[in-house]
């Protein structure tokens, strides 16, 4: 399920890949880019059949605390 894989993976993302869109396939990252449809269309292209989701790991100054 995508939300685990995010909840499990959510640091290691951010430091990574901050401000880019990733796809998640069967609990794996699978594609990574600066477009939601570029991403989609590659992680399509890699994993045809399968079920993709997109996600987008926001940048530092994207993020908002709320209190």
């Amino acid at each position: 399920m995508t939300k685990d894989f995010m909840a499990a993976n959510s640091k290691q993302l951010a430091k990574k890949y901050p401000g880019k869109y990733v796809a998640i396939i069967d609990n794996k990252l699978a594609a990574v880019g600066n477009s939601n449809l570029d991403v989609f269309k590659n992680a399509k292209k890699s994993y045809p059949g399968k079920m993709v989701s997109i996600a987008y790991i926001p940048r530092k100054d994207e993020l908002v605390t709320l209190l």
